[in-house]
Protein backbone atom coordinates (compact mmCIF):
# COMPACT_ATOMS: atom_id res chain seq x y z
CA UNK A 1 0.00 0.00 0.00
CA UNK A 2 2.93 2.35 0.93
CA UNK A 3 4.92 2.02 -2.10
CA UNK A 4 2.57 3.41 -4.62
CA UNK A 5 2.12 6.24 -2.63
CA UNK A 6 5.84 6.72 -1.95
CA UNK A 7 6.89 6.66 -5.50
CA UNK A 8 4.29 9.60 -5.81
CA UNK A 9 5.75 11.45 -2.97
CA UNK A 10 9.27 10.68 -5.24
CA UNK A 11 7.90 12.53 -7.81
CA UNK A 12 6.04 15.10 -6.72
CA UNK A 13 7.80 18.49 -6.64
CA UNK A 14 7.52 19.68 -3.26
CA UNK A 15 8.17 16.27 -2.04
CA UNK A 16 6.41 16.64 1.18
CA UNK A 17 4.03 14.03 2.98
CA UNK A 18 2.43 14.63 6.19
CA UNK A 19 3.42 12.18 8.24
CA UNK A 20 -0.33 11.46 9.56
CA UNK A 21 -1.20 10.35 6.33
CA UNK A 22 1.63 7.70 6.39
CA UNK A 23 0.76 6.02 9.53
CA UNK A 24 -2.52 6.12 8.52
CA UNK A 25 -2.07 3.99 5.67
CA UNK A 26 -0.32 1.54 7.97
CA UNK A 27 -2.60 -1.92 9.16
CA UNK A 28 -2.30 -2.36 12.63
CA UNK A 29 -2.91 -5.97 13.95
CA UNK A 30 -5.60 -6.45 16.52
CA UNK A 31 -6.79 -2.66 14.96
CA UNK A 32 -5.78 -0.95 17.83
CA UNK A 33 -5.75 2.52 16.46
CA UNK A 34 -2.39 4.12 17.95
CA UNK A 35 -2.34 7.99 17.66
CA UNK A 36 1.10 9.01 16.16
CA UNK A 37 -0.47 12.91 16.86
CA UNK A 38 2.42 14.95 15.76
CA UNK A 39 1.71 15.83 12.35
CA UNK A 40 5.29 16.50 11.02
CA UNK A 41 6.35 17.24 6.98
CA UNK A 42 8.96 14.99 4.86
CA UNK A 43 11.29 17.39 3.18
CA UNK A 44 13.02 15.81 0.05
CA UNK A 45 16.55 16.33 1.87
CA UNK A 46 15.19 14.59 5.14
CA UNK A 47 13.42 11.97 2.73
CA UNK A 48 16.73 11.41 0.68
CA UNK A 49 18.66 10.60 4.48
CA UNK A 50 16.32 8.37 5.15
CA UNK A 51 16.27 6.39 1.61
CA UNK A 52 19.83 6.61 1.89
CA UNK A 53 19.92 5.14 5.43
CA UNK A 54 17.15 2.24 4.21
CA UNK A 55 19.84 1.33 1.09
CA UNK A 56 22.58 0.63 3.59
CA UNK A 57 20.07 -2.12 5.78
CA UNK A 58 18.02 -3.45 3.10
CA UNK A 59 20.47 -5.03 1.12
CA UNK A 60 19.49 -6.59 -2.69
CA UNK A 61 17.00 -9.86 -2.39
CA UNK A 62 17.45 -12.72 -4.00
CA UNK A 63 13.95 -13.80 -2.96
CA UNK A 64 11.52 -11.62 -1.47
CA UNK A 65 8.57 -13.21 0.30
CA UNK A 66 5.21 -11.07 1.91
CA UNK A 67 4.07 -12.43 4.38
CA UNK A 68 0.65 -12.50 6.15
CA UNK A 69 1.14 -10.38 8.73
CA UNK A 70 2.53 -7.63 5.96
CA UNK A 71 5.95 -7.72 6.65
CA UNK A 72 8.08 -8.37 3.81
CA UNK A 73 11.04 -10.55 4.49
CA UNK A 74 14.20 -10.69 1.99
CA UNK A 75 16.33 -13.45 1.81
CA UNK A 76 19.93 -11.64 1.46
CA UNK A 77 22.90 -13.51 0.74
CA UNK A 78 24.87 -13.85 3.80
CA UNK A 79 27.97 -12.20 2.56
CA UNK A 80 26.19 -9.52 2.03
CA UNK A 81 24.16 -9.23 5.32
CA UNK A 82 24.58 -5.41 6.80
CA UNK A 83 26.70 -7.20 9.93
CA UNK A 84 29.67 -7.21 7.78
CA UNK A 85 29.27 -3.22 7.32
CA UNK A 86 30.86 -2.68 10.94
CA UNK A 87 33.58 -1.06 10.87
CA UNK A 88 34.84 -2.96 13.76
CA UNK A 89 34.41 -6.29 11.31
CA UNK A 90 36.44 -5.26 8.39
CA UNK A 91 38.84 -8.25 9.49
CA UNK A 92 36.24 -10.24 10.56
CA UNK A 93 35.74 -13.71 9.75
CA UNK A 94 32.76 -15.21 8.87
CA UNK A 95 32.38 -18.51 11.46
CA UNK A 96 31.42 -21.02 8.73
CA UNK A 97 31.78 -23.69 11.88
CA UNK A 98 28.90 -24.46 13.68
CA UNK A 99 29.96 -23.16 17.74
CA UNK A 100 30.95 -25.91 20.49
CA UNK A 101 27.68 -25.62 21.99
CA UNK A 102 27.12 -26.01 25.53
CA UNK A 103 26.57 -29.58 27.23
CA UNK A 104 23.16 -30.13 29.16
CA UNK A 105 23.71 -31.09 32.89
CA UNK A 106 20.18 -32.68 32.78
CA UNK A 107 18.19 -33.96 29.98
CA UNK A 108 14.35 -32.97 30.12
CA UNK A 109 11.69 -33.05 28.14
CA UNK A 110 11.68 -30.57 24.97
CA UNK A 111 8.21 -29.99 25.57
CA UNK A 112 6.95 -29.41 29.32
CA UNK A 113 4.21 -27.94 31.60
CA UNK A 114 2.82 -28.83 35.56
CA UNK A 115 1.45 -31.94 35.70
CA UNK A 116 -2.14 -30.52 36.60
CA UNK A 117 -2.18 -28.63 33.59
CA UNK A 118 -2.31 -29.12 29.80
CA UNK A 119 1.26 -28.75 27.85
CA UNK A 120 2.69 -26.45 26.24
CA UNK A 121 3.43 -26.23 22.55
CA UNK A 122 6.47 -24.50 20.38
CA UNK A 123 5.25 -21.01 18.49
CA UNK A 124 7.39 -19.97 15.43
CA UNK A 125 7.05 -17.06 12.90
CA UNK A 126 3.99 -15.98 10.76
CA UNK A 127 6.00 -15.37 7.36
CA UNK A 128 6.91 -19.54 7.52
CA UNK A 129 3.16 -20.18 5.90
CA UNK A 130 4.14 -18.91 2.24
CA UNK A 131 7.95 -19.34 1.78
CA UNK A 132 11.15 -19.36 2.73
CA UNK A 133 14.42 -18.55 1.83
CA UNK A 134 17.46 -20.36 -0.47
CA UNK A 135 20.57 -21.98 0.92
CA UNK A 136 23.05 -19.25 1.21
CA UNK A 137 20.93 -16.75 2.31
CA UNK A 138 19.47 -15.03 5.46
CA UNK A 139 16.03 -13.60 5.94
CA UNK A 140 15.78 -10.07 6.79
CA UNK A 141 12.77 -8.19 7.72
CA UNK A 142 12.39 -5.35 4.93
CA UNK A 143 12.68 -1.49 6.82
CA UNK A 144 10.39 1.50 5.07
CA UNK A 145 10.49 4.86 5.45
CA UNK A 146 7.08 4.57 7.62
CA UNK A 147 9.04 2.47 9.39
CA UNK A 148 11.68 5.08 10.45
CA UNK A 149 8.80 8.35 10.46
CA UNK A 150 7.49 6.33 13.56
CA UNK A 151 11.05 7.09 14.73
CA UNK A 152 11.87 10.19 17.40
CA UNK A 153 14.69 10.70 14.53
CA UNK A 154 16.38 9.07 12.23
CA UNK A 155 19.49 8.69 14.66
CA UNK A 156 16.98 7.33 16.87
CA UNK A 157 15.53 4.16 14.45
CA UNK A 158 15.95 1.06 15.93
CA UNK A 159 18.03 2.24 18.89
CA UNK A 160 16.47 2.25 23.03
CA UNK A 161 16.40 5.18 25.16
CA UNK A 162 19.47 5.22 27.33
CA UNK A 163 18.97 4.85 30.79
CA UNK A 164 20.20 6.09 33.69
CA UNK A 165 21.05 3.88 36.69
CA UNK A 166 21.57 5.85 39.96
CA UNK A 167 24.48 5.11 41.62
CA UNK A 168 23.16 5.48 45.18
CA UNK A 169 21.30 1.61 43.89
CA UNK A 170 24.24 -0.04 42.30
CA UNK A 171 23.90 -2.95 43.95
CA UNK A 172 20.73 -3.44 42.06
CA UNK A 173 21.06 -4.66 38.28
CA UNK A 174 21.79 -2.18 36.11
CA UNK A 175 18.37 -2.31 33.69
CA UNK A 176 15.98 -2.17 36.66
CA UNK A 177 17.54 1.21 37.74
CA UNK A 178 16.00 3.66 35.54
CA UNK A 179 14.69 7.24 35.88
CA UNK A 180 13.57 7.31 32.62
CA UNK A 181 10.02 5.83 32.39
CA UNK A 182 11.18 2.20 32.29
CA UNK A 183 9.55 -0.60 34.65
CA UNK A 184 10.61 -4.32 35.20
CA UNK A 185 9.76 -7.34 37.12
CA UNK A 186 12.64 -9.49 36.64
CA UNK A 187 14.76 -12.34 38.15
CA UNK A 188 18.37 -11.92 38.04
CA UNK A 189 21.95 -13.31 39.37
CA UNK A 190 24.76 -12.30 41.71
CA UNK A 191 27.39 -10.16 40.50
CA UNK A 192 30.17 -12.38 41.81
CA UNK A 193 29.36 -15.09 39.26
CA UNK A 194 31.53 -15.59 35.99
CA UNK A 195 28.64 -16.39 33.18
CA UNK A 196 28.98 -17.63 29.69
CA UNK A 197 25.70 -17.73 28.51
CA UNK A 198 21.91 -18.27 29.48
CA UNK A 199 18.99 -19.85 28.65
CA UNK A 200 14.98 -19.67 29.22
CA UNK A 201 11.47 -20.93 28.21
CA UNK A 202 9.35 -18.10 27.92
CA UNK A 203 5.72 -18.32 27.14
CA UNK A 204 4.31 -15.53 24.27
CA UNK A 205 1.53 -12.81 24.24
CA UNK A 206 0.84 -10.21 23.07
CA UNK A 207 -0.13 -7.33 25.84
CA UNK A 208 -2.13 -4.60 24.92
CA UNK A 209 0.39 -1.09 24.34
CA UNK A 210 -1.82 2.07 25.40
CA UNK A 211 0.07 4.86 23.29
CA UNK A 212 2.50 3.88 20.24
CA UNK A 213 5.77 4.96 21.82
CA UNK A 214 5.90 3.16 24.94
CA UNK A 215 6.45 -1.41 24.55
CA UNK A 216 6.39 -4.18 26.32
CA UNK A 217 9.24 -6.94 26.44
CA UNK A 218 9.93 -10.37 27.72
CA UNK A 219 13.82 -10.91 27.50
CA UNK A 220 16.97 -12.58 28.63
CA UNK A 221 19.90 -9.80 29.58
CA UNK A 222 23.78 -10.73 29.41
CA UNK A 223 25.27 -7.93 31.01
CA UNK A 224 28.97 -7.19 32.12
CA UNK A 225 31.16 -3.67 32.44
CA UNK A 226 29.96 -1.39 34.97
CA UNK A 227 26.82 -0.52 35.68
CA UNK A 228 26.64 3.07 36.61
CA UNK A 229 28.99 4.06 33.93
CA UNK A 230 28.82 4.47 30.56
CA UNK A 231 30.54 1.07 29.20
CA UNK A 232 28.56 -1.52 30.17
CA UNK A 233 28.04 -4.25 27.84
CA UNK A 234 24.60 -5.79 27.07
CA UNK A 235 23.24 -8.91 24.53
CA UNK A 236 19.60 -9.20 25.11
CA UNK A 237 16.65 -11.55 23.11
CA UNK A 238 13.31 -12.03 23.72
CA UNK A 239 10.03 -11.50 22.39
CA UNK A 240 8.67 -7.72 22.27
CA UNK A 241 5.10 -5.74 21.45
CA UNK A 242 6.63 -2.19 19.96
CA UNK A 243 3.90 0.30 17.61
CA UNK A 244 6.27 2.52 17.26
CA UNK A 245 9.38 0.32 16.16
CA UNK A 246 7.32 -2.43 13.78
CA UNK A 247 4.06 -0.45 12.95
CA UNK A 248 1.63 -2.92 14.69
CA UNK A 249 0.61 -4.59 17.63
CA UNK A 250 2.33 -8.32 17.15
CA UNK A 251 4.74 -10.13 19.30
CA UNK A 252 8.09 -10.30 17.87
CA UNK A 253 11.28 -12.24 17.91
CA UNK A 254 14.10 -9.14 18.46
CA UNK A 255 17.34 -9.00 19.70
CA UNK A 256 19.86 -6.14 20.89
CA UNK A 257 23.32 -5.18 21.54
CA UNK A 258 25.07 -2.31 23.10
CA UNK A 259 28.61 -2.07 24.30
CA UNK A 260 28.34 1.94 25.82
CA UNK A 261 25.10 1.62 27.88
CA UNK A 262 23.05 2.60 24.93
CA UNK A 263 24.98 5.84 24.25
CA UNK A 264 25.81 5.16 20.55
CA UNK A 265 26.79 1.54 19.96
CA UNK A 266 24.34 -1.50 18.63
CA UNK A 267 20.30 -1.50 17.92
CA UNK A 268 17.62 -3.78 17.82
CA UNK A 269 17.49 -6.84 15.42
CA UNK A 270 19.60 -6.45 12.17
CA UNK A 271 18.70 -2.41 11.85
CA UNK A 272 22.42 -1.47 12.18
CA UNK A 273 25.79 -3.46 11.47
CA UNK A 274 26.62 -6.05 14.26
CA UNK A 275 24.71 -9.28 14.82
CA UNK A 276 25.70 -11.44 12.17
CA UNK A 277 22.71 -14.21 11.02
CA UNK A 278 23.93 -17.56 9.93
CA UNK A 279 20.23 -19.31 9.58
CA UNK A 280 18.02 -19.13 6.72
CA UNK A 281 14.66 -19.70 8.84
CA UNK A 282 14.48 -17.75 11.21
CA UNK A 283 13.95 -13.92 10.70
CA UNK A 284 14.38 -11.15 13.71
CA UNK A 285 12.12 -8.68 14.03
CA UNK A 286 9.19 -11.21 12.75
CA UNK A 287 6.22 -11.96 14.47
CA UNK A 288 5.52 -14.80 16.14
CA UNK A 289 2.95 -17.12 15.72
CA UNK A 290 0.74 -18.77 17.77
CA UNK A 291 0.38 -17.07 20.77
CA UNK A 292 -0.64 -18.40 23.94
CA UNK A 293 -4.32 -17.44 24.85
CA UNK A 294 -6.24 -16.73 28.72
CA UNK A 295 -7.35 -20.32 29.86
CA UNK A 296 -6.62 -21.63 26.58
CA UNK A 297 -3.27 -23.22 24.91
CA UNK A 298 0.12 -21.85 25.99
CA UNK A 299 3.10 -21.75 22.94
CA UNK A 300 6.45 -20.85 23.99
CA UNK A 301 9.93 -19.66 22.76
CA UNK A 302 13.45 -20.88 23.75
CA UNK A 303 16.29 -19.24 23.93
CA UNK A 304 19.63 -19.35 24.75
CA UNK A 305 22.78 -17.34 24.23
CA UNK A 306 26.21 -18.43 25.10
CA UNK A 307 30.16 -17.67 24.31
CA UNK A 308 31.73 -20.15 21.74
CA UNK A 309 34.65 -21.19 24.07
CA UNK A 310 36.58 -21.69 20.82
CA UNK A 311 36.04 -17.96 18.78
CA UNK A 312 34.74 -16.01 21.85
CA UNK A 313 31.79 -15.15 19.83
CA UNK A 314 28.09 -14.98 21.26
CA UNK A 315 25.94 -17.19 19.85
CA UNK A 316 22.19 -17.39 19.97
CA UNK A 317 19.94 -20.58 19.32
CA UNK A 318 16.05 -20.62 18.96
CA UNK A 319 13.70 -22.99 19.36
CA UNK A 320 14.70 -26.44 19.54
CA UNK A 321 18.69 -25.53 19.35
CA UNK A 322 18.12 -23.92 16.10
CA UNK A 323 21.48 -21.98 15.18
CA UNK A 324 20.45 -18.28 14.63
CA UNK A 325 23.81 -15.95 14.16
CA UNK A 326 26.08 -14.51 16.60
CA UNK A 327 27.29 -11.33 17.96
CA UNK A 328 31.18 -11.16 17.41
CA UNK A 329 33.59 -10.44 20.08
CA UNK A 330 34.89 -7.67 18.02
CA UNK A 331 31.81 -5.59 19.04
CA UNK A 332 32.22 -5.80 22.90
CA UNK A 333 34.78 -4.35 25.41
CA UNK A 334 33.94 -6.12 29.03
CA UNK A 335 32.31 -9.18 26.98
CA UNK A 336 34.75 -10.20 25.53
CA UNK A 337 35.55 -11.90 28.30
CA UNK A 338 32.40 -13.25 30.01
CA UNK A 339 29.15 -11.97 31.44
CA UNK A 340 28.98 -11.27 35.36
CA UNK A 341 25.06 -10.75 35.35
CA UNK A 342 22.32 -12.69 33.72
CA UNK A 343 18.64 -11.15 33.77
CA UNK A 344 15.35 -12.54 32.93
CA UNK A 345 12.36 -11.13 32.65
CA UNK A 346 9.08 -8.25 31.41
CA UNK A 347 10.12 -4.99 30.76
CA UNK A 348 8.17 -1.99 30.31
CA UNK A 349 7.42 1.68 29.16
CA UNK A 350 5.13 3.74 31.10
CA UNK A 351 5.00 7.62 29.70
CA UNK A 352 2.60 8.17 32.03
CA UNK A 353 -0.02 9.33 29.22
CA UNK A 354 -2.83 11.96 30.74
CA UNK A 355 -0.76 12.50 33.82
CA UNK A 356 -1.39 8.57 34.93
CA UNK A 357 0.22 5.29 34.91
CA UNK A 358 -0.07 3.67 31.50
CA UNK A 359 -2.22 1.09 30.63
CA UNK A 360 0.23 -1.10 28.53
CA UNK A 361 0.26 -4.33 29.67
CA UNK A 362 3.31 -6.84 30.88
CA UNK A 363 3.58 -10.41 30.04
CA UNK A 364 -0.26 -11.76 29.31
CA UNK A 365 -1.37 -8.49 31.27
CA UNK A 366 -2.17 -10.45 34.48
CA UNK A 367 -0.56 -10.93 37.59
CA UNK A 368 1.80 -13.68 38.00
CA UNK A 369 -0.54 -14.64 41.50
CA UNK A 370 -3.15 -16.32 38.52
CA UNK A 371 -0.69 -18.57 37.32
CA UNK A 372 -0.55 -21.08 34.58
CA UNK A 373 -2.53 -20.20 31.31
CA UNK A 374 -3.55 -16.40 33.08
CA UNK A 375 -0.20 -15.56 34.06
CA UNK A 376 3.16 -15.09 31.60
CA UNK A 377 6.76 -17.01 32.82
CA UNK A 378 9.43 -17.95 32.61
CA UNK A 379 10.64 -21.64 33.05
CA UNK A 380 14.06 -23.59 33.07
CA UNK A 381 16.22 -20.66 34.20
CA UNK A 382 20.22 -22.16 32.90
CA UNK A 383 23.23 -20.54 33.00
CA UNK A 384 26.62 -21.30 31.26
CA UNK A 385 29.44 -21.70 33.26
CA UNK A 386 33.59 -21.44 31.98
CA UNK A 387 33.45 -25.41 31.50
CA UNK A 388 30.76 -24.64 28.40
CA UNK A 389 28.32 -26.19 30.85
CA UNK A 390 24.50 -25.52 31.49
CA UNK A 391 23.66 -25.68 35.11
CA UNK A 392 20.22 -24.80 36.44
CA UNK A 393 20.01 -21.66 37.73
CA UNK A 394 19.40 -22.77 41.98
CA UNK A 395 19.27 -18.83 43.14
CA UNK A 396 18.00 -16.20 41.77
CA UNK A 397 16.88 -12.91 43.50
CA UNK A 398 13.26 -11.04 41.97
CA UNK A 399 12.25 -7.52 42.06
CA UNK A 400 9.61 -5.38 40.77
CA UNK A 401 9.68 -2.04 40.78
CA UNK A 402 5.83 -1.35 41.05
CA UNK A 403 4.53 -4.57 42.21
CA UNK A 404 0.73 -2.85 42.21
CA UNK A 405 1.45 -2.12 38.41
CA UNK A 406 3.53 -5.37 37.50
CA UNK A 407 4.89 -8.17 39.63
CA UNK A 408 7.00 -11.52 39.89
CA UNK A 409 7.04 -14.30 41.77
CA UNK A 410 9.54 -17.36 41.70
CA UNK A 411 9.32 -21.48 42.30
CA UNK A 412 10.78 -24.30 41.39
CA UNK A 413 9.55 -27.93 40.38
CA UNK A 414 11.33 -31.10 38.40
CA UNK A 415 9.21 -30.23 35.26
CA UNK A 416 10.20 -26.38 35.22
CA UNK A 417 13.55 -26.27 37.71
CA UNK A 418 13.82 -22.76 38.50
CA UNK A 419 10.67 -20.66 37.11
CA UNK A 420 8.89 -17.63 37.75
CA UNK A 421 5.28 -16.09 36.83
CA UNK A 422 5.56 -12.00 36.27
CA UNK A 423 3.59 -9.26 34.57
CA UNK A 424 0.36 -7.16 35.34
CA UNK A 425 -2.30 -4.91 33.89
CA UNK A 426 -0.51 -1.53 34.61
CA UNK A 427 -2.74 1.43 35.41
CA UNK A 428 -5.50 -0.34 38.16
CA UNK A 429 -6.49 0.99 41.70
CA UNK A 430 -3.18 -0.40 43.22
CA UNK A 431 -1.06 1.16 40.66
CA UNK A 432 0.41 4.54 41.24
Amino acid sequence: MLEPLMKNVRGEANGCLPLTLLLLLLPLAGGIPFNFSTARRVSPPRLARIQDHLAKINKPAERSIESPDGDTIDCIRRQKQPALDHPLLKNHKFQRLPPERPRSAAVRPAVSGNTTTPSTMRAWQSWHHVGHCPKGTVPIRRSTVADVLRAKSLYHYGKKQRRFPATARAANPPDVVSGNGHEHAIAYTGTELEVYGAKATINVWDPAIQVANEFSLSQIWILSGSFDGSDLNSIEAGWQVSPELYGDSRPRLFTYWTSDAYQATGCYNLLCAGFVQTNNKIAIGASISPISSFDGSQFDITILIWKDPKLGNWWMSFGDNTLVGYWPAELFTHLTDRATMVEWGGEVVNTRPYGKHTATQMGSGRFPAEGFSRSSYFRNLEVVDGDNSLSPVQSITTMAENPGCYDIRSSSSSDWGTYFYYGGPGSNSKCQ
